[in-house]
């Protein structure tokens, strides 16, 4: 594998994990109303891990054969990151709330319910599908093998950032609400300017 374009990859996957969305609406509200936060967050990684093996054996395979796919895959998950961020700037509420789906009391519940919310993420989908077969090298391992390690990193990063979003929720959120607002504008604005910059980049390569 280039290491090169595996730390590009981990860079990106990280930022991508730091921006507020349904992950981390479900993150908050298991940091704030469940027992305990473990559940739903290995749940989501879960999610996330179902979706790395499908792309990797079939779907990632099938944007590498056919390269403007991935073009339209791209343009599409920047707009969709674009339109969350401006959503969340508008916003009249201005503040990152929990999800309002409850969590289950078992622990179980909570297991499948986070899975749900990552596996189904339509940004965490077209974004996944769309940049693991970029950060592929032609020489190496195969590709769906260089797949299935990326995304075993997003997963990762996807874990503790998660539980750090649970466990902050718990100790911040509850007693300073006022946080939650400007967490949310900081929040639109990452995610307009990381798509922004996608749109701009894949431009650039079209020209």
């Amino acid at each position: 594998m280039d290491m090169s374009l595996v730390l590009q990859f981990w860079v990106v996957a990280l930022l991508l994990a730091l921006t507020p969305g349904a992950d981390w609406a479900y993150a908050i509200g298991a940091g704030l109303r469940a027992p305990s936060v473990a559940p739903s967050v290995l749940g989501m990684a879960f999610g996330y891990a179902v979706v790395v093996c499908i792309i990797a054996v079939g779907a990632g395979a099938l944007v590498t054969q056919y390269p403007m796919s991935l073009t339209v895959l791209t343009i599409a998950g920047s707009a969709y990151l674009i339109y969350l961020g401006v959503n969340t700037l508008v916003s009249k509420a201005g503040q990152v709330t929990a999800s309002d789906a409850p969590l289950g009391h078992a622990p179980a519940a909570q297991f499948f319910r986070g899975a749900g919310v990552s596996g189904i993420n339509p940004k965490g989908l077209l974004l996944l599908l769309a940049l693991l077969p970029q950060f592929t090298s032609p020489a190496g391992w195969p590709s769906a093998a260089q797949m299935l390690f990326l995304g075993g990193l997003h997963v990762v990063n996807c874990l503790y950032i998660y539980f750090a979003v649970a466990l902050l929720a718990r100790r911040i959120l509850r007693s300073k609400p006022r946080a939650s607002a400007i967490l949310a504008k900081a929040s639109g604005l990452i995610m307009v300017l990381i798509g922004l910059g996608i749109l701009v980049e894949k431009g650039a390569e079209l020209l």
